[in-house]
């Protein structure tokens, strides 16, 4: 695999990822309410909770996608 191939790649895995977590930000934003029932049919969350565990979420992946990712990505770009 070339490095030009790799950094495109990671290039394109950092774009999806960071959509994926904008949707996911989107939709906690505009449908809190509605998540916090439909979970609250299965787990019994207050609301501190609920918010606490999907902005902690959103924060582990967003690392993720830094390290996983973008910093490679940036590391082909400057070795290539």
């Amino acid at each position: 695999m070339s490095i030009e191939l790799m950094r495109d790649t990671l290039l394109w895995c950092t774009v999806i990822n960071y959509s994926l977590l904008l949707f996911w930000a989107l939709l906690f934003i505009t449908t809190h309410d509605w998540m916090h029932r439909l979970h609250g049919r299965w787990f019994r969350l207050p609301i501190e909770q609920f918010d606490a565990i999907h902005y902690s979420g959103m924060a582990i992946y967003k690392i993720g996608i830094f390290l996983f990712n973008l910093v490679p990505c940036i590391a082909l770009h400057i070795v290539g």
